[in-house]
């Protein structure tokens, strides 16, 4: 089902319609030309003329996508829009466990180079792997009590360094957000930042 929502593979009956594309609000279309390879050119909402049989469009959704990760996530399907908890050492050498979401979206302009060079399956070619190196690095050059006192810091120093690894793939980060950080050097598993709650 989530896959669904990241990216929407479409190939338009060739025979009734194969003229037309139908790109709807938050999406994009990439084309596949069988003379000219994939196109440059990246078509926003709306209707579309396209050459029958011999061009193939595909819709990526172009929305802000959550990536989460936490603990008992589900990964029957690989490309699957989260990740399990990761586990890192803290500056001071303390083990802890993070659970977080990672804000990115397509970027548009470079939508034909990302399903040329990386294809459909980003969420595991380049979201998941480089998200839990980024996450255990950051998190790695503070202490516990550091981690404690600079959440928006940290937050922002993700963000950064996950753009700039995201930028030359075709997506950007729109914001990189601790949820809960456990110390497990603890015996009681303590929670050096814990989930924000929302009051009525």
């Amino acid at each position: 089902m989530e896959f669904d929502r990241l990216v929407v593979g479409f190939l338009v009956d060739e025979v009734v319609g194969g003229f037309f594309i139908s790109v709807p609000p938050g999406h994009i279309a990439c084309v596949y030309d069988r003379g000219r390879g994939v196109l440059h050119k990246v078509w926003g909402p709306g209707l579309h003329l396209k050459i029958p049989f011999w061009q193939i469009a595909k819709l990526f959704n172009a929305q802000i996508l959550e990536y989460t990760i936490r603990k008992g996530f589900d990964f029957t399907n690989k490309e699957a829009l989260g990740d399990e908890e990761i586990h890192t050492s803290t500056k001071d050498g303390h083990d802890v466990e993070v659970e977080a979401s990672i804000l990115f979206r397509i970027d548009k302009k470079n939508a034909p180079e990302l399903w040329e060079n990386i294809g459909e399956n980003f969420v595991s070619k380049v979201v998941r792997p480089i998200s839990r190196s980024r996450v255990a690095s950051i998190l790695s050059e503070f202490s516990a009590q550091e981690i404690k006192a600079n959440r928006t810091r940290i937050e922002a120093l993700l963000k950064e360094e996950l753009n700039r690894e995201f930028g030359d793939k075709g997506l950007n980060c729109e914001g990189a957000l601790l949820s809960e950080v456990r110390d497990l050097s603890r015996s009681n598993g303590q929670t050096i930042i814990e989930p924000q709650t929302q009051t009525a």
